[in-house]
């Protein structure tokens, strides 16, 4: 069993890997941020376009082989509990990309509808 690559320290069957195969809703807006950053380390590009609010979806979105994620970090986050409708989180996800070294630090924005969390866009 391999560990999940959100660092959740659970397996990945136990976290993100239900939310990926459809087995369970994500309950809250920093799961979700955690599931998408899992679906982007294994090249899970339907469940990503799946959990992009239809506003902001972009129509084709491509895996790069050449980034290899390997952290996070959960810098912040407001709202987006199961009891929220929007919420937002603030991380870094640290990549290689062709041997060099770096980063995204974004604060992603999540709106919750008909019990469902979304990405809409970073803030």
């Amino acid at each position: 069993m391999r560990v999940c690559p959100c660092q959740s320290g659970e397996t990945y069957d136990e976290c993100c890997g239900r939310f990926h195969r459809g087995d369970a809703l994500v309950p809250t807006a920093e799961r979700l941020m955690r599931s998408r950053y899992s679906a982007y380390v294994l090249g899970e590009i339907t469940y990503l376009l799946k959990t992009w609010h239809p506003s902001t979806r972009p129509r084709i979105l491509e895996h790069d082989p050449a980034v290899r994620w390997h952290r996070l970090d959960i810098v912040s986050r407001t709202g987006g509990s199961m009891l929220d409708t929007r919420g937002t989180v603030e991380f870094r996800a640290h990549y290689r990309h062709d041997g060099i070294a770096d980063q995204q630090h974004e604060n992603s924005s999540f709106v919750r509808e008909n019990g469902t969390w979304l990405y809409v866009n970073a803030v």
